[in-house]
């Protein structure tokens, strides 16, 4: 058998329209022009940006009710899979393909073909191939960044049908302008270095619209915390705190490894990403203290949030002692856009609008403020940037303003079209039934909560059960007399948990059981007698 020779380490790339792979890998070695710590900085950070996705889920959920928090990770693990297969399918050709087209992509690499190891647009020093695969974690987070606009309210298959049109529609048009060589946006000589325009303002402003289409959620039983708009306690701080964290950690390789190369300036961008989320949270609290009189956890990690918000497109353009402040002054535009969002009279409760929209516009314009032109340079290429007011460049701002606009207006107005449109569709009304809602979501969706057993009070008002964090006196339960309600979800649990009962002989698990023979007795009894107040349960 003839000996196959080596592959020959490439010299010099061909043309891309000859070919667009970058060689032939069985004569070519395509390794030989990249440096290996750019291709184990990229990669590495790749994967860390993928668990923000999962993330925003356990915030997302913690800030729920309980009766929807699982929906909430559903949702999370949609987009990490369904917007995945979108963006191979289709999604990264439309922003990172070679077209002279200044607002979108064409489908010269549909399902990947002939992304390998040519030079990515976005930054010579690595292959195309990598590129896709940072790129697939920004869109999938995005997505679940807009997932929570479906608030505890929304039916569950139209949701993701909208986001799936929404990344098409909105996310690659704007990330194509931004971060292509040919989009408009980034011709202009726009700054945002991590996408808070695709990002944090599409999705912000999206999720507004997708609230305003989506009407107030009900609040049968006036649990609401404020008078004007349904606002309710988040169920798990603890989930809140644990998403946070996960996001925080993600956002250094989210922030970082947008130089595309691994450099001093990876090592600044980092910096400046945690001065920010902690100059953020810093002003979150103390104005919470300041205005309340106490500390709130949920607060703090919505600071920490507002201030990665808001150092997205500064962090690779920004001197490091401006990072801190950026950080505070995006919280605090936050923190009285959460406060005040009511005089809107839109049910917005996760703030998606307040702090990943309106912080994604502010972090646009500070960056075009503080600016300067040594900061990109740090990476060894990027020395032809003018800076912002901080180098007497003054128009920057005014690019900024005008992609901030285009971003907020672009995305609000796309999503009312959208959401209108699929609301039109046999079948995908977009709120579920109020029945539902007040159930909960998670009743209504998955079996996991099913076993659970759901006990309304007897007073006929809402009541404590392990799955929901409201209840009803009507229409919710198996059982209703005039005295209240009860539900039993199902029989076999409530026999099982009142055989565990028993069996652990304390006197006050004997008391809680008689407490509830007692009561199911007294339903017993009262279906026999008044056959007319039997209802069903329809989930």
């Amino acid at each position: 058998m003839a000996e196959v020779p080596a592959p020959t380490p490439l010299v010099e790339w061909p043309d891309y329209n000859l070919m667009p792979t970058g060689g032939d890998v069985m004569t070519t070695d395509l390794n030989a022009p990249y440096d290996k710590g750019d291709l184990c900085w990229m990669l590495v950070s790749s994967l860390i940006c993928w668990q923000i996705t999962p993330a925003i889920g356990f915030l997302y959920a913690g800030m729920h009710r309980k009766k929807s928090a699982l929906t909430m990770l559903f949702q999370s693990l949609f987009c990490a899979c369904a917007v995945g297969i979108q963006f191979w399918v289709y999604g990264y050709s439309l922003y990172q393909s070679h077209t002279t087209n200044a607002f979108l992509g064409d489908l010269s690499k549909a399902g990947l073909h002939n992304v390998l190891g040519y030079p990515s647009l976005a930054n010579s020093d690595i292959p195309d191939i990598l590129y896709a695969c940072f790129g697939f974690t920004f869109v999938t987070c995005t997505a679940m960044i807009l997932a929570g606009g479906m608030l505890e309210r929304g039916r569950l298959w139209p949701s993701m049908l909208f986001l799936l049109c929404w990344t098409t529609f909105v996310y690659y048009p704007l990330a194509h302008a931004e971060w292509n060589p040919s989009g408009w946006l980034y011709k202009l000589g726009v700054y945002d270095f991590a996408g808070s325009g695709p990002v944090h303002i599409a999705s912000g402003f999206s999720a507004l619209a997708w609230a305003i289409m989506l009407g107030r959620r009900v609040d049968v039983n006036k649990e609401s915390l404020h008078p004007r708009v349904p606002h309710f306690k988040a169920h798990s701080p603890a989930l809140v705190v644990l998403g946070t964290v996960l996001i925080w950690f993600g956002w250094y390789s989210f922030n970082g490894a947008s130089t595309a190369n691994l450099s001093i300036r990876s090592i600044y961008v980092v910096c400046n990403t945690n001065l920010a989320a902690c100059g953020g949270g810093i002003a979150w609290i103390l104005l919470d203290y300041s205005l309340t009189g106490k500390f709130s956890i949920v607060g703090f990690c919505s600071g920490i949030i507002s201030g990665l918000v808001g150092i997205t497109p500064a962090a690779g353009f920004i001197p490091i002692y401006f990072a801190a402040l950026i950080g505070a002054l995006t919280s605090l535009c936050c923190y009285f856009t959460a406060k005040y969002k009511y005089l809107l009279g839109v049910d917005e409760g996760l703030d998606i609008f307040a702090i990943h929209g309106l912080g994604g516009f502010v972090g646009d314009i500070l960056t075009g403020i503080f600016a300067a032109d040594f900061v990109p340079a740090l990476d060894g290429v990027s020395n032809t940037y003018e800076g912002g007011w901080y180098n007497r460049n003054w128009k920057q701002v005014g690019y900024q303003l005008a992609a901030a606009c285009t971003c907020a207006l672009w995305s609000f107005v796309f999503s009312i079209v959208m959401l209108f449109v699929i609301s039109r569709i046999p079948g995908c009304h977009l709120r579920i039934a109020e029945e539902d809602e007040v159930r909960g979501l998670d009743y209504r969706y998955f079996h996991d909560v099913e076993d659970e057993i759901v006990i309304l009070g007897l007073d006929g008002g809402s009541g404590s059960g392990s799955g929901s964090g409201s209840g009803s006196g009507t229409g919710l339960t198996g059982i209703e007399w005039d005295g209240g309600s009860i539900g039993l979800i199902p029989w076999r649990t409530v026999l099982f948990g009142a055989g565990r009962l028993l069996g652990s002989g304390t006197i006050a698990a004997h008391m809680v059981f008689w407490v509830n023979v007692t009561v199911l007795g007294k339903a017993c009894y009262h279906m026999l007698s008044h056959p007319a107040s039997r209802r069903s349960n329809n989930r």
